[in-house]
Parts: structure tokens; C-alpha cells; sequence
């Protein structure tokens, strides 16, 4: 049986398709009879699609939601995606069915960047190597030819594309001095380029110039 508020009204229900932090949860709870799938990996379509039956909202995580989820769905009214991108959800479905979409655009920015940087630094100062060199007991004492790596200090840092996540890189890379080069679609504007005392070149420029490129384009053909 729903719980009822003070008022009498029927509280929506809510599902959240995999665990989360338990400080949302109980936000949600607050307003909302919420349903957890306690198993952290993408619920089976079937599944889904059963468990959604009689909710007014979903939360979902790594799952699709398809026309036909959406059909078996008729009390949906919600679908917030867990998850910058959107193209686990049939938009056109939810459009027909008035169902508002959203999804957390920008709240990944700051840690794919530091993701980013870290990769950078690691192939620069042959992170990776050194620790698995000193891990097999070959490390003895300092020496010239060991596993130092390369200055990362003043060197070029190429990014190809120039979104949220590139720029949040150059951030990064301002703070080793490091000259910010970058090539994309469309050139931004003069205002962010003066931000991240950024470059914009052609792509062979970017190619011949960068001692680090990053990649920051859609991984597509």
C-alpha cells in the first residue's frame, strides 16, 4: 500500500536503478516513496521494464530507456539520468508522452579533467614504469639513466577539441606554465582563449608542435 503524506495525497514513486550515494536517497525519500535496485550493475531490460510499471519517475544509471520501457511505463512522468549524456533514452518517446528528460550535464567536468591531467603526468614522468622498475627490486640507488621521465615545466600541451573538459585541462596545464595549443571545429571566443592563454592552430600545427596531445573529441568516425 503507498504511504500517504499529512495531506492525504499519494507520494510518487521514484526508481533508482542502481545504488547511489545514500545522502540522495534519502533527499528523494523525503518527497518521494523511492525503489533501490541494490545490485551496482545495469538492470536487466526485463527487469526494468517490470520494476517501472507503476512509477511516476526513474533515475536511471547505465541502462536504456527504450520505447518500449517507456510504453510498459504508463504512470511515468520523469526520467532523470544519472549521467552527462542522454542517449540512453529515447527522446522522441518522451517527448510524444510528455515526460520531462534530464541528466547532470557538467557535474563530471572538473574530474574527467583531473583524470586527464593525471594521464598526462603519468606518460610524461613514466609513472607506471618507475613504480613497476622499483616494485621488481631494480631500483638501487639514484642513477642518471633511471626512470626519470621529461620535464613537465614549460612544455606544450596540444588538446584537439576545446569543450568544458579540454578547457578544464589547460586549466590544469597553466599550472606547470605549460603553453596551451588546441584545435577544434570552431574557434571559441577571444574572451576564453585569453582565459587559458590558448592557441588556436590547424591541425598539423597541433601535430607538429604538442610534446602532449589529449584527445577531447566524440569517439566517433
Amino acid at each position: 500500500m503507498d504511504r500517504k503524506s499529512s495531506q492525504g495525497m499519494q507520494r510518487p514513486k521514484v526508481l533508482i536503478t542502481r545504488p547511489i550515494q545514500q545522502s540522495v536517497i534519502d533527499l528523494i525519500s523525503q518527497h518521494c516513496d523511492v525503489q533501490v535496485h541494490l545490485v551496482d550493475e545495469p538492470m536487466p531490460p526485463e527487469l526494468l521494464a517490470s520494476a517501472m510499471r507503476d512509477v511516476d519517475g526513474v533515475m536511471p544509471a547505465g541502462v536504456r530507456i527504450s520505447k518500449e520501457i517507456i510504453d510498459a511505463a504508463p504512470r511515468l512522468r520523469v526520467v532523470s539520468n544519472i549521467a552527462v549524456g542522454y542517449d540512453n533514452i529515447d527522446l522522441e518517446a518522451c517527448y510524444r508522452r510528455h515526460i520531462l528528460v534530464t541528466n547532470t550535464a557538467g557535474v563530471l567536468t572538473e574530474a574527467t579533467a583531473d583524470l586527464a591531467f593525471a594521464l598526462i603526468l603519468a606518460a610524461g614522468r613514466r609513472v607506471a614504469e618507475g613504480d613497476r622498475y622499483v616494485r621488481g627490486r631494480h631500483w638501487k640507488q639514484w642513477q642518471w639513466n633511471c626512470l626519470w621521465g621529461t620535464e613537465m615545466h614549460g612544455k606544450t600541451l596540444g588538446l584537439y577539441g576545446f569543450g568544458r573538459i579540454a578547457q578544464a585541462t589547460a586549466r590544469r596545464g597553466r599550472g606547470f606554465s605549460m603553453r596551451i595549443l588546441y584545435h577544434a571545429r570552431h574557434r571559441v571566443a577571444a574572451s576564453i582563449e585569453n582565459e587559458f592563454a590558448a592557441e588556436w592552430v590547424d591541425r598539423e600545427i597541433l601535430l607538429q608542435q604538442s610534446d602532449f596531445l589529449s584527445l577531447h573529441v566524440p569517439l566517433t568516425a
